[in-house]
């Protein structure tokens, strides 16, 4: 399949997925700020769309806090069976271009289309064409980054939201990684970024001029991956189905929480995209773990294993959320939470009927 020079990899996005496909179901709320989530005083935006985004309403933020910035917001319970529905015939139509398709959630996927199935002499079309098929079978709209490795595809995508496509040729890698602020690099989180600040490091530019060795210094196991990002590199191939042995979320807070019902909201929402990746996954586990990293960067973890496997999203939040409250009330801000589910297994036929039966203990 050529050199990693050589490959041709797109990474495509669904535009506000979630968000759209309610205003897609439902015309009134076409042009309204719309939420997927539950505006109960514990709920939590599981998406947004594009119009609520306009008034800063983001995804994992307590439904109080949306509701204070936009309060004409719209909330629509999510319905996860018809998103994972979408997405399959999503997945369909990748899969007439390429068999190399690497999806990173219900909404977006990379496909390495260096050897197309329709002989399409380039990404761009390839991936135009993508966009188009679609828009035509879905009626929903999506973003794609056309490069030459993962890392530039995903940064690609982002750049002509919603609705368009950017391309990084080789030739432009270098240069459009040097501009880009550090902070919006993938795998640099809130936490990263800011000590990359401290080190004076804020564009792909300084980021570069650092030697491999005072990266591997600040940044230990993840000094090489930010050496060769800085430059353009990432060799990562796309793979198709990994069989993962865990499925993790977790969100960096705005400004530090101490209220325990907003730091629980954060909590059920991280499950709840946790949840929604393992059904479509159909995979399964019996161990879960909640992160929580206070205001000065302390973390702390506490994980539960169960009898048997977690069946239902309930389940999966009741369990997050009783392990969150171990820290209540916490002795400082709390800046990010997570929840993963690992020690997965195949369900079988009891496994659901066990759960559903001990969750009392929770």
């Amino acid at each position: 399949m050529g050199d990693a020079d050589t490959r041709k990899i797109i990474h495509v996005d669904m535009d506000a997925f979630y968000a759209s496909v309610e205003q897609r179901d439902d015309p009134a709320l076409r042009g309204r700020p719309v939420a997927v989530g539950h505006a109960a005083k514990r709920g939590v935006v599981a998406a947004a769309s594009y119009e609520a985004r306009a008034f800063g309403v983001r995804s994992a933020m307590p439904s109080s806090t949306a509701l204070r910035k936009c309060p004409e917001l719209v909330f629509v319970r999510p319905r996860f069976e018809t998103y994972r529905a979408v997405s399959r015939r999503i997945h369909l139509i990748f899969a007439d271009y390429t068999s190399l398709i690497e999806p990173l959630s219900l909404d977006e996927a990379y496909l390495d289309v260096t050897e197309n199935l329709r002989a399409i002499p380039t990404a761009s079309e390839t991936a135009a064409e993508i966009r188009a098929r679609i828009f035509d079978e879905t009626g929903l709209t999506a973003s794609a980054g056309i490069s030459y490795n993962k890392f530039l595809a995903k940064l690609a995508s982002d750049r002509h939201k919603p609705n368009g496509q950017f391309v990084v040729t080789p030739a432009m890698g270098a240069a459009f990684v040097e501009a880009l602020p550090v902070a919006k690099f993938h795998g640099v989180g809130p936490v990263t970024a800011a000590r990359m600040h401290r080190l004076g490091i804020f564009t792909g530019a300084d980021l570069r001029r650092q030697s491999l060795a005072f990266l591997q210094q600040h940044f230990g196991k993840s000094g090489p991956w930010f050496h060769a990002i800085a430059n353009g590199e990432d060799h990562r191939p796309v793979v198709p189905d990994r069989p993962r042995r865990s499925s993790g979320s977790e969100t960096t807070f705005s400004s530090d929480l101490t209220n325990p019902a907003d730091i629980e909201a954060g909590v059920q929402a991280m499950a709840d995209e946790v949840w929604a990746w393992c059904e479509k996954a159909r995979a399964f586990g019996r161990t879960v773990t909640v992160k929580i990293k206070y205001a000065d960067f302390r973390q702390v973890t506490r994980s539960r294993t169960l009898p048997a496997l977690i069946m239902s999203r309930d389940v999966l939040r009741d369990v997050s959320v009783g392990l969150a409250r171990t820290v209540f009330p916490p002795a400082k801000g709390i800046r990010l939470v997570g929840v993963t589910l690992s020690s997965f297994e195949t369900p079988d036929s009891t496994s659901s009927e066990q759960l559903e039966f001990g969750l009392g203990m929770s």
